[in-house]
């Protein structure tokens, strides 16, 4: 790999940055100095150094964020705020996406990557990787409408896959789904004549929202939850 573009994935320079950078003698290769941007760096043996701080590569990076409401799941919006704001600089650099998308005032778990192999296994429909919200609605959902819900129903020429719906209280409950169309849940509920006032998304696949982040905190996944993510790919 060239040593401007192992910074460059690393976050800690734009390319352009990356060859100023090199070319002023703040990198070193093995306790080497180099000032050619194109050196050729093996990036998982070579040891590599950056104004004497260590530069550590990795293929892909993965967050867990706790999106709060005000933020679209963009990379880029000229006129809202996106969820990579939330984010430090150096892992926006990285090519971060939102692996799929929550709407402006929903809530909760985001997970923010630059791996789109893994990304397209978890959203493809065909893998029916479960997605649980949690939910109020304005008026009571009777057990008939959960019935409905459950079994599915027309959001607008498209009729809904099965879904799983635990209730707290007639008021508040948790859905399952293994799908996501655009503003399903709310859609789902205007077709029986209700209205979504609170949304949250606790957990995709197996990886749950970690309860110690606050709203609009991230942190990156952990070993184990990479391993969730990953696990698909082929």
């Amino acid at each position: 790999m060239r040593l401007d573009k192992l910074l460059c994935e690393c976050g800690k320079a734009s390319r352009s940055e990356a060859g100023k950078l090199i070319r002023g003698g703040k990198v070193l290769v093995n306790n080497q100095v180099i000032k050619k941007p194109d050196f050729k760096v093996n990036e998982l043996t070579d040891t590599i150094t950056l104004n004497g701080v260590a530069v550590e590569y990795k293929r892909f990076t993965y967050i867990m964020l706790n999106k709060p409401e005000g933020y679209v799941s963009a990379t880029d919006d000229p006129t809202e705020k996106t969820v990579l704001e939330l984010v430090s600089e150096e892992d926006r650099r990285k090519g971060l996406f939102p692996c799929g998308r929550l709407d402006k005032n929903t809530l909760g778990l985001v997970i923010l990557t630059n791996d789109g192999d893994g990304a397209h296994f978890v959203l493809s429909p065909k893998h029916h990787v479960k997605k649980v919200y949690r939910f109020r609605c304005l008026s009571p959902l009777s057990k008939e409408s959960v019935c409905r819900l459950e079994g599915g129903v027309d959001i607008g020429g498209y009729f809904t896959k099965p879904c799983t719906i635990k209730m707290e209280n007639e008021l508040c409950g948790e859905i399952t789904l293994t799908e996501g169309k655009y503003h399903q849940i709310k859609r789902m509920l205007e077709a029986v004549d209700n209205k979504i006032t609170y949304l949250e998304r606790i957990s995709f696949g197996d990886i749950v929202l970690d309860p110690s982040l606050e709203r609009g905190q991230w942190r990156y996944l952990t070993e184990n939850e990479e391993k969730i993510f990953i696990r698909g790919k082929k």
